[in-house]
């Protein structure tokens, strides 16, 4: 057994914010990944596109339990949550804005 919880659900005292109405993206950065801006500026733009979305960037290095519970490795690491908060889809690098809308498409 290595430690880690098998997470397939995130709630808003998890993420430090109130999840969207009908999705929420939740990225995970570190402070020198340049990828994470660019994911960041790309999220912020579905969320803009997409009604009852909501975008959460959470530091890695700050929140270590639930990279560790998540099994986060690398970032930037993309979930994507339904309204209920059930992780439906789980992507690692820099995603293009196409990709994240079809992934919304799951989730919604």
């Amino acid at each position: 057994m290595d430690g880690r919880t098998d997470v397939n659900k995130l709630d808003s005292a998890q993420l430090g914010v109130e999840l969207g109405e009908r999705a929420t993206l939740v990225q995970f950065s570190s402070a020198f990944c340049q990828p994470c801006r660019a994911t960041r500026r790309t999220l912020a733009e579905v969320v803009g596109m997409v009604d009852g979305v909501t975008h959460v960037e959470i530091d890695a290095e700050a929140h270590l339990t639930l990279v560790r519970a998540l099994d986060i490795s690398r970032t930037p690491t993309v979930l994507v949550l339904d309204a209920s908060g059930r992780i439906v889809r789980r992507a690692v690098g820099q995603p293009r804005t196409v990709d994240v809308v079809a992934a919304l498409g799951q989730a919604i």
